[in-house]
């Protein structure tokens, strides 16, 4: 296992009274579910509470993000879903679009925001990066958006 939380640890309570934003795109239900559990274990275990916008794809996860800024106010983002590869170079545009849309959201916005989306050649891929038990990427985008939240509230002390 190699991810975020043993790299970067966040210590429980650390992110109590802090309110977090979980945007998921459920283009692959079994794998946003488990992105999504990732996300809010690292999120509760922090302290944080949360809430959850669900859209259709990847693609759709920096659009609603955009909308949730303009009506209400988080100290934090986390951005799921899978981007995996079929037939069609349809892929490269979903993925490097929707990243690229999320970076500049949070680089003109200063946004604490964790980025989770999977860009995979396979399910078989997409099922280890989200499992809890294994690489666990959606605990992943929780815990970078927890630090960046820490970052902010620092700066802004």
């Amino acid at each position: 296992m190699d991810s975020y939380g043993e790299r970067f640890a966040i210590a429980p309570g650390s992110a109590d009274g802090q309110h977090f934003l979980i945007v998921e795109g459920r283009a692959y239900p079994a794998i946003a579910d488990e992105m999504r559990r990732g996300a809010i274990a690292a999120l509760e275990a922090a302290g944080a509470t949360h809430e959850t916008i669900a859209v259709p794809s990847a693609m759709e996860v920096p659009m609603a993000l955009a909308m949730a800024l303009e009506v209400g106010d988080h100290d934090g983002y986390v951005a799921l879903g899978c981007v995996m590869r079929g037939q069609t170079n349809h892929y490269s545009a979903v993925a490097g679009e929707s990243i690229r849309a999320l970076v500049e959201l949070a680089m003109v916005d200063a946004l604490p925001l964790g980025i989770g989306i999977l860009t995979v050649e396979t399910e078989a891929q997409a099922r280890i990066r989200a499992n809890v038990n294994d690489q666990d990427r959606g605990g992943d985008a929780a815990r970078a958006a927890l630090a960046l939240a820490a970052i902010k509230m620092k700066l802004n002390a």
